[in-house]
């Protein structure tokens, strides 16, 4: 198989070159582009870059939603020699053009006239920047460095196929590949660079631990940014030849799951906790015979889930009985009917979230990774799994605990560095081990994840306390949106609560009360403090939560407060609800 990832699209295109790449809806219908189609669109691209004068070694960033042209230029400046880094949709000016600077690239592809503004609004700060490209259907823009999609294309008319194989087939399997530009937890983000190995190994690796193969299909709608989403659209696909969905957007992602029903799904855990809970909603208004069949078929699907994870094969006719009338009628209806295989990563999920779920036949594997290990570190498979841990290693990976439980690892999956910043790289890659910055501990050959050594609370009476279990506890609730542990040398441990939206409407409406007034709602705080009871049951004293405060509004990307891939930045919920916090210690 070829060692890099633009040469086995290359391969495929002549190998199976009518075989459906990707699809698109366009008037109510999905059209597919065969491998040989896409294979001619990035060669294209590539020489396009070439008659532009883009030199190996360069980099080129991407700023837009899943579409067609992110990942044919994405492969296309792999092919010509470069780099290409993505930035997220929902970067501001500034974040956009540090990325843009910091990554000297003189061409960027952007998806319409709204992320033109973000990069136009800067050009007197990128010296580097030449050209950039909008997007196949972006309305016409009048600049001189502006190039239309089809405009663009044809500047590769002027360079032949074997100038670009040339490039191809010079590509180093150590040579830089791609740069994932970290979403920013703390500080500006770094460029994680990954060469050609860690793409074309980890690829070769997820396809085996998944079964992927040309008759698998796969929606694509997660940022395209994340190390996680690029190698489910790009590097898997084109490594065994799958086919891809194109998701409309982010708000038609639901409609598009029931159309595409794919065989296999990545989602973050916000993803599968919106699933769960919408599930938990329509079961609890089941009443008479719907409602013991339901009980019937979430205890049958607990017990397989269990024999599962015992390493058995389940059956017997009561399974098939509920799978036949409740599990796949389930399934179909949130369009998960042909999925062979659900995935959670990027971050932590609450057991309880996964145990609910495979009560009604879905089966939800972790995973554990960042983007410095090309994604995977450790991979919950089909025949081997618990729920609560993120799997064994992956084959031919070290994975070790530190004397403070700091995950390291090695492996042709961990990553070249961080492009321009030798103090980081120094300091998170020693003597080939990436220092994760997680904790963990392994229970038999299963990795269990414990918390995150920056995030380690430290109370006024100095013990130390790990939030990311507390705050999954606090998570399971149906009116839970995100849970944010607060503690760092204080008295007593409290949280901060943002709603879910969807949730709290509808309990507003059922409790005939002022959504806008729920921060302070008698009835719903008592709910919350229950809630917060039972979690309080099952932990240490030091570890419990006394109090808790309900924020005004959720937290999001645009105030700041969570990333582009939905984690948390403490620092900056610590900053904006500064009032709500410092109420709960008033009496300390």
């Amino acid at each position: 198989m070829p060692a890099t990832i633009p040469a086995r699209l290359f391969d495929l295109a002549q190998r199976r070159p009518r075989a459906p790449a990707y699809h698109v809806r366009r008037d109510g219908v999905w059209h597919a582009t065969s491998f040989a189609e896409y294979g001619a669109e990035v060669s294209r691209a590539g020489r396009a870059l070439m008659a532009l004068g883009f030199e190996a070694g360069q980099r080129t960033c991407i700023l837009g939603f899943n579409r067609p042209e992110w990942t044919t230029f994405d492969l296309a400046t792999m092919a010509a020699g470069g780099a290409p880094a993505g930035i997220y949709t929902t970067s501001s000016p500034d974040e956009v053009a540090y990325i843009v600077k910091h990554s000297e690239a003189p061409f960027v592809l952007v998806e319409d006239a709204c992320q033109w503004e973000k990069v136009r609004e800067k050009l007197d700060e990128l010296p580097a920047l030449r050209h950039v490209i909008l997007m196949s259907g972006a309305p016409r823009i009048e600049h001189e460095r502006v190039l239309s999609w089809e405009a663009f294309l044809a500047k590769g008319d002027d360079v032949s196929e074997g100038d670009l194989m040339e490039r191809v087939e010079a590509l180093e399997p150590q040579g830089l590949a791609t740069l994932i530009y970290t979403s920013g937890t703390t500080g500006p983000p770094k460029g994680v660079m990954l060469s050609h190995d860690n793409l074309a190994w980890t690829a070769k690796i997820a396809e085996e631990i998944v079964g992927a193969g040309p008759t698998d299909h796969m929606l694509s709608y997660l940022p395209l940014s994340h190390i996680a989403e690029q190698m489910f659209t790009i590097h898997v696909p084109t490594t065994c030849g799958a086919s891809v969905y194109f998701a409309r957007s982010i708000a038609h992602v639901a409609d598009d799951l029931k159309e595409v029903q794919p065989t296999v799904f990545f989602g973050v855990p916000r993803i599968w906790e919106k699933l769960h809970a919408g599930i938990l909603t329509k079961a609890g208004a089941a009443t008479g015979i719907k409602k013991r069949l339901l009980n019937f078929a979430r205890k049958q699907g607990t017990l397989a889930a269990e024999a599962r994870q015992q390493g058995k094969t389940p059956g017997g006719m009561a399974l098939r009985v509920a799978d036949r009338l409740v599990h796949q009628k389930v399934r179909d209806a949130v369009g998960l009917g042909s999925a062979r295989i659900c995935v959670s990563g990027a971050a932590p999920i609450a057991r309880e979230v996964l145990q609910d779920l495979s009560s009604i036949g879905i089966i939800v594997l972790e995973v554990y990774g960042q983007s410095e290990d090309t994604g995977p570190t450790t991979f919950n498979r089909p025949e081997n799994f618990r729920f609560g841990s993120v799997g064994p290693r992956l084959p031919g990976v070290e994975v070790k605990i530190a004397e403070d439980g700091e995950i390291l690892v090695k492996g042709r999956n961990v990553f070249l560095g961080y492009f321009r910043e030798e103090e980081a790289t120094a300091e998170t890659l020693q003597e080939g081990w990436l220092h994760s910055g997680d904790l963990g501990e392994f229970r038999g050959d299963l990795l269990f994840i414990t918390g995150r050594k920056k995030d380690i609370l430290i109370t006024a009476g100095g013990k130390n306390v790990t939030p990311k279990n507390i705050e999954s506890a606090l998570k399971n609730h149906p009116l839970v949106g995100e849970a944010v542990l607060i503690g760092d040398r204080r008295k007593y441990l409290t949280a901060v609560i943002s709603l879910d939206p969807e949730a709290s409407a509808a309990w507003a409406k059922e409790h005939g009360a002022d959504p806008a007034k729920l921060a302070h709602n008698a009835a719903l705080l008592a709910e919350l403090d229950a809630h917060r009871d039972v979690v309080n049951g099952s932990l240490a004293r030091v570890e419990q939560v006394k109090k808790l405060a309900v924020l005004p509004r959720p937290l999001s990307i645009e105030g700041g407060e969570l990333t582009p891939t939905m984690k948390v930045k403490r620092a900056k919920v610590y900053a904006h609800f500064a009032n709500e916090i410092e109420a709960m210690y008033a009496d300390a």
